[in-house]
């Protein structure tokens, strides 16, 4: 995928991810006193390959096989009617579904709080979890709903004016966290292009 990142600079090298990652991992293991009931759900496109990792992470920490999957939110945005043209992705849950389970939501950016808040309720369509805990790789601010990660790789503060990129190996070819100017602050709309 190409995007233009010109006038963008690097908030977090490649190294850095894997660390963030790493720690992360150990957080969830002991907020969850072990990993014998996760399961780790990648909100597309860039959650999937981060939740990926993340459960790889886990897995060389407790020497056990975690569950990992995808979950699509589109069909439960808030903002599907400005912007109703969109690729569905696909949602995989991991066999043993989530009833009961304590499910790792993993996403790249938090922001306004808008696509957390349609994973949670696709989740409710897919079952009931004991808990859901939310891991992002950026947090930067400017919450529009009550909604925080419970597990945060780099708080960022940003102004609305400037826009975060996250870059993962699996979909663009190499891993950053770049900052820069927004397109169109204006029309803000929490899309994964936007952000």
């Amino acid at each position: 995928m190409s995007r233009d990142l010109s006038g963008f600079r690097p908030v977090l090298s490649d190294d850095e991810i894997a660390r963030a990652l790493t720690r992360m991992a150990h957080e969830v293991v002991e907020r969850s006193k072990g990993a014998s009931d996760l399961v780790v759900l990648g909100i597309p496109s860039r959650g999937v390959p981060l939740a990926q990792r993340l459960a790889r992470s886990i897995s060389s920490v407790e020497d056990i096989d975690v569950p990992v999957g995808a979950i699509d939110v589109t069909m439960y945005r808030d903002d599907l009617r400005l912007r109703p043209a969109r690729a569905l992705e696909p949602t995989d849950i991991p066999t043993g579904g989530v009833d009961g389970k304590i499910v790792v939501l993993v996403d790249d950016v938090l922001y306004s709080g808008r696509t957390i808040r349609a994973a949670l309720t696709a989740l409710d369509d897919v079952g009931r979890p004991q808990a859901v805990r939310l891991a992002v790789l950026v947090d930067r601010g400017h919450r529009e709903l009550p909604i925080r990660a419970d597990h945060v790789g780099k708080n960022l503060p940003t102004s609305v004016r400037e826009s975060v990129k996250v870059l993962v190996e699996e979909v663009d070819g190499r891993d950053a966290v770049l900052i820069g100017a927004a397109e169109d602050p204006v029309a803000h709309v929490d899309l994964e292009d936007a952000r």
